[in-house]
């Protein structure tokens, strides 16, 4: 989805999340049973707000395709876009996809906490999970569950 909307610079906030310049516009949901090879792919992508529409609570930390100067008119003019972009991405090797998550990976070197702890995220395993270099050391794989960026 990011190259979608090329002058925008989407990042992939692990795990379901797209951010421009650390806003979320976009929150993907996945359901599905891979060895039965089905999947059902809810997106939620915030296309024509306006700021003065965001709640105030969300004014630092949502944006829409709109306010980032997408370029993008209209849920339509996006899903015209998003369609195809999606398309040639299921057909694409799973390696492929994972190569260009890390390669748009919003959270990589920054400062995380999560239930359970705070360290540095230190990328995608090959599983999709988020590593994590603890406080204590360690390092972690976060499988599931909600991160958040700490900001100082």
């Amino acid at each position: 989805m990011a190259e979608a909307f090329p002058g925008v610079g989407a990042r992939i906030k692990w795990p379901n999340d797209v951010w421009i310049d650390g806003r979320k516009v976009a929150g993907i949901l996945v359901e599905g049973r891979p060895q039965d090879g089905w999947a059902v792919l809810g997106i939620g992508l915030n296309v024509a707000t306006q700021l003065d529409e965001l709640p105030e609570e969300l004014r630092e930390t949502a944006t829409s395709l709109h306010i980032a100067h997408a370029g993008i008119a209209t849920p339509a003019d996006a899903l015209a876009i998003l369609l195809p972009a999606l398309e040639r991405w299921l057909a694409e090797d799973p390696l492929e996809i994972l190569a260009a998550w890390r390669e748009r990976d919003a959270l990589l070197g920054s400062r995380i906490g999560w239930d359970g702890g705070e360290g540095i995220a230190a990328g995608v395993d090959d599983e999709g999970s988020l590593l994590v270099d603890a406080d204590d050391g360690s390092r972690t794989a976060l499988r599931a569950g909600e991160v958040h960026l700490r900001r100082f």
